[in-house]
């Protein structure tokens, strides 16, 4: 098991584009804890790896992860200009392959766009969906 969902969103959050591969998270409710985050917590202490419990607090200590009962979802992001590629899960999944993943992925639109920006999201966005489609099958990337 990996990622449950990946979307892309601007720097205060704000999404541009998702997909939902497994339909085991409420997408709408992962990107608005996402955007949370983003919010709230000072910039020194963003990490890029948090996990929010089923009672939608930020897990901050790594040791405090399930103290809190099951369940919960793990959100993994990378920055690459003015975006946040993240990644959801909420199984125990390689949080080292989804930031490879994520990576990964900016490279690809970089190559396919020239530059990966907000502009080129929404001018590419059909483009894009095919792109996640074919890199990742069910949540497991190919």
């Amino acid at each position: 098991m990996v990622a449950s969902a990946i979307f892309i969103t601007d720097l205060t959050g704000k999404p541009l584009i998702s997909r939902n591969y497994r339909g085991d998270i409420p997408l709408t409710s992962a990107i608005e804890k996402f955007a949370s985050y983003l919010v709230e917590v000072e910039d020194d202490d963003k990490k890029p790896v948090f996990h929010v419990d089923g009672n939608g607090e930020v897990v901050v200590e790594t040791e405090d992860v399930g103290s809190t009962g099951p369940g919960g979802e793990t959100f993994v992001y990378v920055q690459h200009n003015n975006l946040y590629l993240c990644g959801v899960t909420c199984k125990n999944s390689n949080v080292a392959l989804i930031v490879t993943f994520l990576y990964k992925l900016a490279g690809v639109f970089k190559d396919y766009f020239g530059t990966l920006e907000e502009e080129s999201i929404r001018d590419n966005f059909v483009v894009i969906y095919e792109l996640l489609d074919e890199t990742m099958d069910h949540g497991l990337p190919q």
